[in-house]
């Protein structure tokens, strides 16, 4: 490769990691954006797209290495230069004033001492090393003396910066609580719940869990933040109070928790602010068990030291724990967009930590039964960062003989249609089309593009005709009349005209879209697209058996299981049979023709100069073949254009056969 040409990509990738590294920071750190979400991606895909070409850029500073690593084979221990000490607890007021004592007695001094007062986040402690401004180890806390190199991992973490800026130390060790936002862990939990899987207890579980992962790409897949609240050890020593030395650890680019941070010119303040905090954790976005207190002059801390595991100039105020005992009185069975079905447990309503309580999160069948739960029981529950409580525990020698046990629903609650829970899941789930608890947002899936891709009904007109009862099964989208529409909100003649259009025009979708559009569990574009190159019709599908399914490519147990349940529950049977009275007659897609490639698969890379990459995956699916984004050992060909880089160097590497563009062409061309 041309000096000239690899020096323009160095220089070219130079600044665009500057560029990235510096609106992180705007985004973490000050909470400022400077671009949109979708012009950082931009950035980031050139910085990828050059990183392929020539691979030795991806360097472990490199902004793309947020997006993890391969697999560890387990965590390498990580001795930490200075400890990580412990702190010792106060829990009340007095506890307070006792330590103010004793540091006053140990200085000999009686006038005030000035304070840093901190929330006390519940997350994961850990020590970030860096050299020369670099990222190089990031490790938790372990036993204080050696913890686990976790560097992979936290290089995944948005707001931890790979590169500092300004004027940092060239050696300088960050100490810092790992955590996750109560919105991000409450988002998270509700997408388990949808897809079957089991939910995290609270964030902080969550969070050790994430850290812990040796897949690093698991860890770049949770929404972890940080706080850095100290430095363990420094090449410069010039800072005062430990006030400025929080300043200086975000003028670097490291997020600091600054808003919430506090002086207290005496201890007073700091027992206002300890119980001011009590106050504002409940309207906090993220969970807090306490506050730290730490004598703020830096020098002062040197004269206090340490002992055997906990310094003497720093102490953990923690709150009450937030968990009361009631009633469990019944249990409500709730129906998600997706079907699924979770027990919440209705309480004798209770107060806790200021909030009255009166439904607490069961989760699923699994963790009643861990929990041993019965109807009747006397329970403890703890308010521990979702949006309603958990049950923690049950006190069982309350228990009178009369409890009951929360049998797992065969039927849906709501439209009684059959419940399946499928081996692997701990959710049950709804399998009925037109359920009530899941029209919203089948109607959403059936109009969308790529499904039936009905243009112009999109959620606000899905909401009005909700709303008027104007449907109650995809079927009745097809019953509409023009005196119908015109009960919409700014609805006139032409938008009507159209919309009654687009409805009729979607009867001829092809058959891939029609079971795309149907919303079958496990059955994404892709799949449809299989399934409706191999069978002609729906009827012929809606009578598969399994042993024909199985027979397919990329099609496994639980998808042909998925297929057979949809078809042969009677509401969904009534439901076709509605849709194809009303004149939807999906059609096998006429582009396919043949199945010579039949089970190979093509991976495409660098600049295709005679078809798109999409143009390409097109004709090989035409074929019976299949398009991957990535090369592997079940990869049969690479069809290389210029400028391809990883991809084509991983196919030689594995020895997999690599075509031009032009030797792709006459090998498609000649199968026809």
């Amino acid at each position: 490769m041309a000096p000239a040409l690899l020096t323009a990509a160095h220089q070219q990738h130079h600044n665009i990691a500057q560029q990235l590294h510096h609106h992180n920071y705007c985004y973490h750190t000050l909470d400022q954006p400077e671009i949109s979400d979708a012009e950082y991606d931009q950035l980031l895909q050139k910085l990828l797209s050059i990183e392929e070409q020539f691979p030795e850029l991806a360097t472990p500073d490199s902004p793309s290495q947020r997006v993890g690593s391969q697999p560890l084979d387990g965590f390498s221990p990580a001795a930490h230069a200075k400890p990580m000490l412990s702190l010792e607890n106060a829990f009340d007021a007095e506890d307070l004033r006792d330590f103010d004592s004793r540091i006053k007695r140990f200085l000999s001094r009686v006038e005030n001492l000035e304070y840093l007062c901190e929330p006390k986040l519940d997350g994961v402690a850990v020590a970030l090393t860096y050299q020369r401004g670099k990222l190089i180890r990031g490790a938790t806390r372990g036993d204080g003396t050696t913890g686990e190199d976790i560097t992979q991992n936290v290089r995944t973490i948005g707001a931890i910066p790979l590169q500092l800026q300004g004027d940092y130390p060239q050696q300088l060790e960050v100490r810092g609580e790992i955590y996750m936002e109560l919105e991000a862990f409450q988002v998270l939990n509700k997408q388990r719940r949808e897809e079957g899987e089991a939910t995290f207890a609270n964030p902080r579980n969550l969070t050790a869990g994430s850290l812990r992962q040796l897949d690093s790409k698991l860890t770049a897949a949770r929404p972890l933040t940080i706080s850095c609240y100290g430095i363990g050890i420094s090449s410069d020593r010039t800072l005062k109070t430990h006030k400025e030395t929080l300043e200086s650890l975000q003028r670097w680019g490291l997020k600091v928790n600054s808003d919430m941070n506090q002086e207290a010119s005496n201890i007073d303040r700091v027992i206002a602010r300890y119980i001011e905090l009590q106050e504002l954790r409940e309207r906090l976005p993220y969970e807090i068990d306490g506050m730290v207190v730490k004598v703020n002059d830096c020098n002062l801390q040197q004269e206090l030291g340490e002992k055997s595991r906990t310094p003497r100039w720093a102490i953990a105020a923690k709150f009450p724990a937030r968990q009361e005992q009631t009633l469990l009185e019944s249990v409500q069975l709730q129906v998600g967009r997706t079907g699924a079905i979770t027990p919440v447990a209705k309480l004798k309503p209770i107060n806790v930590s200021g909030v009255m309580v009166s439904s607490a999160s069961l989760h699923n069948w699994d963790e009643i039964s861990r929990l041993d739960i019965h109807i009747g029981d006397t329970v403890i529950i703890e308010r521990a960062g979702d949006v309603i409580p958990n049950i923690v525990r049950v006190v069982t020698d309350n228990r009178s003989g009369k409890e009951k046990s929360i049998p797992e629903p065969k039927h849906c609650p709501i439209c009684h249609s059959p419940v399946h829970r499928e081996e692997g899941e701990v959710i049950p789930r709804c399998q009925g089309v037109n359920c009530p608890a899941k029209l919203k947002e089948s109607l959403k899936h059936f109009c969308s593009r790529g499904a039936m891709d009905i243009e112009g009904l999109g959620d606000r007109l899905i909401d009005q005709l909700l709303r008027l009862e104007l449907v109650s099964s995809l079927a009745d989208i097809y019953h509409l009349t023009r005196e119908d529409l015109f009960q919409f909100d700014r609805m006139g003649d032409k938008l009507a005209d159209n919309l009654l259009q687009a409805i009729s025009a979607s009867k001829q979708r092809p058959l891939e879209n029609f079971i795309f559009a149907l919303g079958i569990r496990h059955i994404g574009k892709h799949l449809a697209k299989v399934l409706s190159h191999q069978f002609s019709s729906l009827e012929s599908l809606s009578h598969a058996r399994s042993e024909q399914l199985l027979a397919l490519h990329e099609i496994g147990p639980q998808v042909s299981e998925s297929l057979i349940r949809f078809f042969s529950d009677t509401n969904n049977q009534a439901l076709l049979e509605d849709l194809l009275k009303e004149g939807v007659n999906p059609k096998s897609d006429e582009q396919v023709v043949g199945d010579q490639l039949q089970g190979q698969v093509f991976v495409f890379t660098g600049s295709l100069e005679q078809f798109s990459r999409k143009e390409g995956e097109t004709l090989v699916e035409a074929q019976g073949g299949r398009a991957s984004g990535s090369v592997s050992k079940k990869t049969d060909y690479v069809v290389a254009g210029p400028g391809a880089g990883s991809k084509l160097a991983k196919a030689e590497q594995l020895g997999v056969t690599v075509l031009s563009e032009n030797d792709f062409l006459k090998m498609i061309y000649s199968e026809q």
